[in-house]
């Protein structure tokens, strides 16, 4: 990791939540895996352990070449879902990244699947991946909410936050993980505002 992050040169620290390990891989609650993955392919680089911190990052650019380009941090938080906090206030300390500069990228029971919603600050609205980032550095992040829809009959919030995308819905999952991407992008080069306008379909 580099350290020349402090001023107005600092990155963006955007930051995908999931559960580590193969087994959750494909879960709906690892949606933010996914588009991190994504981000850190387009900039051609590798996910790494990031230090003593409990995460794994890739530092690059995104945006076009020269001055319109951003400087971007893209973490996994090693830990569980619910433990996010600690590894990305870690990684915010050392890079010296203000939290307005904190993208989550996350799954959002509230919305349909596959549509977007990104905004600023704000509650947890139950995710205990947001509720352990707002309990580590305060609510006044960017979130870009990824609709995966309400659990069917009574099957538990829980189990189906836990349960891979269903045969359905990976038909459409590589687009929407696509154009997640691509509002993040938007996000950290344009400003949320034309993201917003853009994205929140």
């Amino acid at each position: 990791m580099t350290t020349d992050a402090a001023g107005a040169a600092g990155p963006w620290l955007v930051v995908g939540l999931g559960n580590p390990g193969p087994g959750y891989a494909m879960n709906r609650h690892n949606v933010g895996f996914m588009v991190a993955d994504l981000l850190a392919e387009r900039i051609g680089g590798r996910f790494k352990r990031a230090g003593k911190a409990q995460a794994q990052v890739v530092e690059g650019r995104i945006g076009p070449p020269g001055a319109g380009s951003r400087r971007v941090v893209l973490a996994k938080p090693m830990s569980y879902m619910n433990l996010s906090g600690g590894p990305v206030n870690a990684l915010r300390d050392f890079y010296k990244v203000p939290v307005e500069r904190v993208v989550a990228v996350h799954d959002e029971l509230d919305i349909d699947y596959g549509t977007l919603r990104l905004k600023l600050g704000g509650g947890d609205n139950g995710h205990n991946g947001l509720k352990s980032l707002t309990g580590a550095f305060g609510r006044d992040y960017h979130r870009v909410r990824f609709g995966i829809g309400r659990p069917p009959g009574r099957m538990p919030v829980a189990d189906f936050v836990l349960k891979d995308f269903s045969a359905a819905e990976r038909k459409e999952l590589d687009y929407f993980v696509d154009r997640a991407a691509d509002a993040v992008e938007c996000l950290v080069i344009e400003g949320l505002e034309r993201a917003q306008g853009t994205y929140n379909s």
